[in-house]
């Protein structure tokens, strides 16, 4: 009894949900013959407004409209099916009234739709728990799910790149941009660009790079359009003169912006330490003719050496001869850094003897690079002597060369000497730090003369460099050492409030 009864339940079932299949697709033939033989929305609402719509009967009437010639007829179905009763459209069905409009060029009306989608998508996924990157996974993929179904075409994928750039989605672009590249779909140049222009008026010019050296190792290459907004995003970085002397150093001449440009770029990636990659993508900009040979081996010697691959960087440096580039003062500075930092002075100073023989013109890294390394190495008499030259050719070291200097002056009981070549560097304009003071301040306490401890404190703090207690600890202990109890008091006060010592 019980197993006949559950027969005639199934039975039941199965017949309701015949019957009710049976009337969506009846539904979805007479609304699709409707709109083929030309009724418009009051038709639709006299003939199907009591009718329940579901995701499945809107997307097969949509499906049946794909054709470019019923385009429209699919849009009006889609805009009439949007105001019945309670019924909202799921991201499918966005996706392939977007895919026949793009078909059939209807492409305002795409772009409409789209960005109808993209805002859908992003308020649905701000109401859970998903994740930014997944918000455009979500759209990409629907885009994917439906794109044979509508037979599309690749451009629907450049328009959605593009709504979200002009929309300043500006990483759901680009995570939209790898994942469609990733499967297999290619992404226009124009898309790019403008997805590089956006994110440079943006502000986002750490987007501008990623965007660029993606673009690069996809070998979607750079045109005009894309290096004028790179030139601007160094511009506004304060990166474009820096890049256009080091190229003077390679070079000697002016180079082109796309030579700047592309060199900008393998600094960046070499200052990562990504040297392969980075050597990758000069190579393969080089096979393209946009960028120098000499550039590329010069930036892969700059990239060794900043690692301390020493053999590998007098390889990169041998092939480049062999090649005919010839060598170059940045190439020399490269090799002095790099045997400086690792306590190599004899093979430094080996190299700028040779430098000046051939005629390259040391500049302030080269110099910077040397009076660090002997001061390090205790050999002040040559530290001097850079220092004298440097001087007279009008550079001045930098900060970390200059504190080493003072420091190891300082050490030997010459800080008289060390606080007078500070006063020249000022004269010149140099900047410099809590650690340049602190130095001369541990000098003057060793020989006892808190007159000139209290004038470098009174100074720094009037350049603007307020102390923290790396400063003030040697500054009190000579205080104490010279007997001045009330002065340390005072500062130790002072060190406590974080407050100027007046």
């Amino acid at each position: 009894m019980i197993l006949r009864l559950r027969r005639i339940v199934i039975g039941r079932a199965k017949s309701i949900h015949t019957k009710a299949t049976e009337t969506s697709v009846e539904s979805c033939r007479d609304i699709s013959r409707l709109l083929s033989n030309g009724g418009k929305w009051d038709a639709l609402t006299a003939g199907f407004g009591s009718i329940g719509l579901t995701d499945s009967l809107v997307e097969r009437v949509l499906l049946n409209l794909k054709e470019p010639s019923d385009a429209k007829k699919a849009l009006l179905f889609f805009h009439w099916s949007s105001t019945h009763k309670s019924f909202q459209h799921g991201l499918r069905s966005y996706c392939i009234a977007i895919h026949i409009l793009v078909r059939a060029g209807l492409l305002i009306d795409a772009r409409a739709l789209l960005e109808s989608a993209v805002k859908k998508n992003f308020e649905t996924s701000t109401t859970s728990s998903s994740s930014s990157s997944s918000d455009s996974t979500l759209l990409v993929d629907a885009l994917l799910t439906t794109y044979e179904e509508a037979v599309s075409g690749p451009r629907v994928f450049d328009l959605l790149v593009q709504m979200y750039a002009k929309m300043r989605m500006i990483e759901h672009a680009f995570d939209a941009c790898c994942q469609l590249v990733d499967r297999g779909f290619s992404i226009s140049l124009m898309s790019f660009n403008t997805l590089l222009r956006v994110a440079q008026k943006s502000d986002r010019d750490d987007v501008a790079w990623k965007v660029y050296e993606y673009m690069i190792e996809k070998r979607v290459y750079p045109d005009r359009n894309s290096i004028e907004i790179m030139t601007n995003v160094m511009c506004k970085q304060g990166a474009l003169q820096k890049m256009i002397d080091v190229l003077d150093k390679i070079h000697g001449k002016r180079c082109t912006p796309g030579v700047i440009v592309n060199t900008a770029l393998g600094f960046r990636i070499f200052e990562e330490n990504e040297v392969e990659h980075g050597s990758v993508l000069l190579k393969r900009l080089l096979q393209k003719n946009m960028i120098l040979d000499g550039v590329v081996y010069s930036l892969i010697v700059f990239a060794r050496c900043k690692m301390g691959e020493f053999e590998q960087a007098y390889e990169v440096y041998d092939e480049m001869l062999k090649r005919g580039c010839g060598s170059n003062a940045f190439v020399y500075t490269c090799f002095i850094g790099a045997h400086c930092k690792s306590g190599r002075i004899d093979e430094a100073t080996k190299f700028m003897h040779e430098m000046r023989l051939r005629g390259f013109k040391p500049y302030r890294e080269t110099y910077s690079y040397l009076i660090e390394g002997c001061s390090m190495m205790g050999r002040l008499e040559e530290c001097l002597n850079l220092f004298e030259e440097m001087n007279k050719q009008g550079f001045v070291p930098d900060c970390d060369a200059c504190n080493q200097m003072i420091g190891k002056l300082c050490e030997g009981g010459e800080v008289e000497k060390a606080n007078e070549i500070l006063t020249v560097l000022l004269d010149k304009g140099f900047k410099a730090n809590e650690v340049t003071y602190m130095k001369l301040m541990e000098g003057f306490g060793a020989v006892g003369n808190v007159g000139e401890i209290m004038k470098l404190y009174y100074e720094m703090q009037h350049c603007g460099i307020h102390p923290d207690p790396m400063v003030y600890e040697p500054l009190i202990k000579s205080l104490y050492k010279c007997g001045k109890l009330k002065e340390a008091e005072k500062l130790l006060n002072a060190m406590g409030s974080r407050k100027p010592y007046l």
